[in-house]
C-alpha cells in the first residue's frame, strides 16, 4: 500500500498546487496574456516588533532554478520583522502554478525555525535538542530538524532526517525500555544500555519511570559509576508538580552522595516559558512539540509591480521593496527606489539571476546557524516568548 505523499515530479512540475494557478493559466494563454511581474513574498507589511526567522530558502530556489526568472531573498537564518522576504521578477507563466510549493516551503520552515529560536532564545547557555519530529508526518521530518538546527539548536534525535542533512541524530532510551525490563528492574536496563550501545552514545538514563525521580537518579549513579553521563528526566505533567523542585532535589540528591559531575536533561511538553523557569537548575533540554508543531508562518505572495508599473490589490502594499537591517539592529522596510538607511545592510540578496542560482550564496546549514547567531546578538529585541 502506497503512503500518501506527494512525490519531488509533482512539485518540480507545478501539479503540486491549488486548482486556480491551472485555471488561471489556461486563461493567460487564451488571452495571450503574459506579463513580466514582480511578486513578493510578505506576513506582515509593517514591522510590529515581533521577530521571526527566515528558512526553507533552500528548497524554494532550487524549485525556480532553471526557470527564466530572477530572485532575491533573505538568506536562511535572517530574522525579519515584516516586509518582503522573497522576491520573484519575471514572466508571469513561468511560474505562476509554484507559488503554492513556493509559500509551504517558505511557511512552514519558518515557522518551525521560529519556535527553535524562541527556545534558543530562552536558554541561549543550555543544550537544547530537537525531539519532536514524532508529532509531524515523516516526510517532512527532514525540513523540522533543518529548520531547528539553522535556529542554533544543538541536536536533534530523527536518524532518515540525519541521512538526508547529513547530521547524527542523537537519543539514548525511551519509557519503553525500562517497562521490557519491569518495574524494580532499572539498574538492569541501564546495565545492558551501558553494554550494548556504542562507546560514543552518552549514557543517559531515563530517571521517572517507575519511582521518584531522586531515587532513580541516584540508583542510576550507583549502577553506572563514572559512567554515566547524565540523567533524563520526562515527567508527566499529571505527576509533575514543581518541576523545577524536583529537579533541585534530583541535584542535591545526587551531589550529597558524591555525583555532582551528572548532567540532569529535562523533557516533556516544554516551551519556551518553562526553559526560562528552568535553565538556571537543568543541563539541557528536549523540545517536542513546540517546535515540530510550530504554525506555520502566514506568508503569501502577492504581485507588486506590473512591466515596473507599482500595483497592488486592496489592502497591500504597491511597489518594489527593499528591507534592511539598520546600524542599530532594527528592520527598515522601504521602496527599492528610495536611498537606503544610513550604515544599513540590505537583506534581500540575489540568489537567482537569469535561471541560475547565484554562485557565492551558501546555504547550508552552518552557514545559516552562523547568521542566526549574529542576528540574535546585533538585534536589540527580545523574540516573541509567548
Amino acid at each position: 500500500m502506497d503512503f500518501d505523499i506527494i512525490d519531488t515530479e509533482a512539485i518540480t512540475s507545478g501539479t503540486a498546487t491549488d486548482a486556480y494557478f491551472e485555471r488561471t493559466e489556461t486563461t493567460l494563454q487564451h488571452a495571450d496574456r503574459n506579463p513580466t511581474i514582480t511578486a513578493e513574498v510578505t506576513a506582515d507589511q509593517f514591522p510590529d516588533g515581533n521577530f521571526e526567522m527566515i528558512a526553507g530558502v533552500k528548497n524554494a530556489v532550487a524549485l525556480l532554478e532553471g526557470r527564466n526568472v530572477d530572485v532575491n531573498s533573505l538568506l536562511p537564518g535572517r530574522l525579519f520583522d515584516g516586509g518582503p522576504v522573497f522576491r520573484i521578477q519575471g514572466k508571469y507563466l513561468d511560474f505562476a502554478r509554484l507559488e503554492t510549493s513556493i509559500l509551504g516551503f517558505l511557511s512552514h520552515a519558518s515557522g518551525v525555525a521560529t519556535a527553535a529560536a524562541n527556545a534558543r532564545k530562552a536558554a541561549p547557555s543550555s543544550t537544547v535538542l530537537s525531539f519532536g519530529a514524532r508529532h509531524v508526518h515523516p516526510t517532512i521530518a527532514a525540513m523540522v530538524e533543518r529548520s531547528a538546527l539553522i535556529a542554533g539548536v544543538d541536536g536533534f534525535s530523527h536518524m532518515a532526517a540525519g541521512d538526508v542533512l547529513d547530521r547524527t541524530a542523537g537519543g539514548t532510551m525511551p519509557h519503553a525500555l525500562l517497562i521490557c525490563f519491569g518495574r524494580g528492574e532499572q539498574e538492569q536496563a541501564w546495565q545492558a544500555f551501558d553494554e550494548a550501545v556504542p562507546e560514543a552514545v552518552p549514557r543517559i538514563a531515563l530517571c521517572d519511570t517507575y519511582s521518584d525521580e531522586a531515587d532513580e537518579a541516584l540508583r542510576a549513579a550507583r549502577t553506572l559509576g563514572d559512567r554515566l553521563d547524565g540523567v533524563r528526566l520526562d515527567t508527566t505533567g499529571s505527576r509533575r508538580g514543581d518541576f523545577q523542585h524536583i529537579i533541585r532535589e534530583v541535584q542535591w540528591t545526587l551531589d550529597t552522595h558524591g555525583y555532582e559531575d551528572v548532567d540532569i536533561f529535562v523533557s516533556g511538553g516544554l516551551n519556551p516559558n518553562d526553559l526560562l523557569n528552568l535553565r538556571d537548575v537543568a543541563d539541557g533540554f528536549g523540545i517536542g512539540g513546540y517546535i515540530s508543531n510550530a504554525d506555520p508562518v502566514d506568508f503569501a505572495l502577492d504581485i507588486v509591480a506590473v512591466d515596473d508599473e507599482p500595483v497592488a490589490k486592496r489592502g497591500k502594499l504597491a511597489g518594489i521593496k527593499s528591507v534592511y537591517r539598520t546600524s542599530e539592529g532594527g528592520h527598515h522596510i522601504g521602496l527599492h527606489n528610495q536611498p537606503s538607511p544610513d550604515d544599513s545592510e540590505s537583506l534581500l540578496n540575489p540568489v537567482i539571476r537569469d535561471g541560475k542560482v547565484v554562485d557565492h550564496i551558501d546555504f547550508g546549514i552552518d552557514a545559516a546557524v552562523e547568521r542566526a547567531t549574529q542576528d540574535r546578538n546585533r538585534c536589540k529585541y527580545e523574540i516573541n516568548i509567548e
